[in-house]
């Protein structure tokens, strides 16, 4: 059963209702309560899909944020075949908060980027909670350099609050190795195709999504600065975070209509964390129809789209 967040707490009472006539009408001596128990699953069902047809930016950002929501290493299990991890940068490390490699997907050779957030203290704690560090940017470049030399589509998985802030990442020039991250991929000759399956924070996202298209999960959040960093720095206040999500329109509706993402991928009804394997084959799919609309085009021709595609994003029409 999935975790409630506090703004479900109404449907939450609901389903306990409907899990406790469940259980007694599994018992013997019980009378007959099957039409009751039908109606209380249809109210609850609809609660649920009212709840989640209106959800304010903040509300958005904790589905985004839910531990249950999968995360990057589980859309790569179900998704790539023959999934190769390539580690190290090269130069100094292997960050594993950024996954790199190369794989099938649904027959086709591609690179894969994205970042893993973890799914308990011992995986977050090993994946720095999804905050990649410099040598995990050069990391990625790698990666794409070696997927345009092979002529392999690049798919990357986008879900980080924002790249690692400490003093350590700094001094090995976090800002420089994420600028050139963003410059490899606005640079590929191949096409490349990112999609936002959680939070999208900051250049720590922009550095693996400077893509030929950009897509989002209906319930993701993609944006400047997360909302309590903004509300710190806008109010002094991070407790204004609520205000500052709703200011920065981060939600995926909200990025379409300004042109900045490409496309919204649906989710299962109450975010994707309550049936993670739908959610992940819709990703699949909206992926793979993305990367058909480049089947054959030359490398100038797959620059120049990306290049049109940027230069376009905040120009009227």
């Amino acid at each position: 059963m999935a975790a409630y967040l506090d703004f479900e707490k109404p449907f939450a009472e609901l389903e306990a209702k409907v899990e406790d006539l469940k259980a007694l009408s599994e018992r013997e001596e019980s009378p007959p309560i099957g039409e009751e128990l039908a109606k209380l699953e249809a109210k609850a069902a609809k609660a649920l899909a009212d709840l989640y047809s209106n959800l304010t930016p903040w509300q958005k950002t904790q589905v985004a944020r839910h531990p249950q929501r999968p995360h990057c290493l589980d859309f790569i299990r179900e998704l790539i075949e023959d999934f190769t991890p390539l580690a190290g940068d090269r130069s100094f490390a292997d960050d594993e908060a950024m996954i790199a490699g190369l794989g099938r997907f649904r027959g086709q050779a591609v690179a894969l980027l994205g970042q893993e957030k973890g799914s308990d203290t011992e995986t977050r704690i090993k994946h720095n909670f999804g905050m990649v560090k410099p040598e995990g940017y050069r990391k990625a470049v790698r990666i794409m350099e070696l997927a345009d030399r092979f002529g392999l589509p690049v798919l990357s998985f986008v879900d980080t609050a924002g790249a690692f802030p400490g003093v350590e990442a700094e001094e090995r020039g976090q800002a420089e190795a994420i600028a050139r991250a963003t410059e490899a991929a606005l640079i590929l000759g191949v096409p490349n195709v990112a999609a936002v399956i959680g939070e999208g924070g900051s250049g720590g996202a922009l550095g693996v999504a400077a893509c030929n298209v950009v897509l989002m999960m209906e319930h993701a959040i993609y944006t400047v600065a997360s909302p309590e960093a903004s509300a710190s720095i806008l109010w002094r206040d991070s407790q204004r975070a609520q205000d500052a999500a709703t200011s920065m329109k981060i939600t995926a509706q909200d990025l379409l209509k300004f042109g900045i993402i490409d496309g919204i991928v649906p989710e299962p009804v109450g975010g994707a964390h309550r049936d993670p394997a739908a959610a992940i084959r819709a990703v699949g799919d909206a992926m793979e129809r993305a990367l058909t609309i480049f089947g054959g085009l030359s490398p100038d021709k797959v620059r120049s789209l990306r290049e049109e595609k940027f230069l376009g994003i905040g120009r009227k029409a």
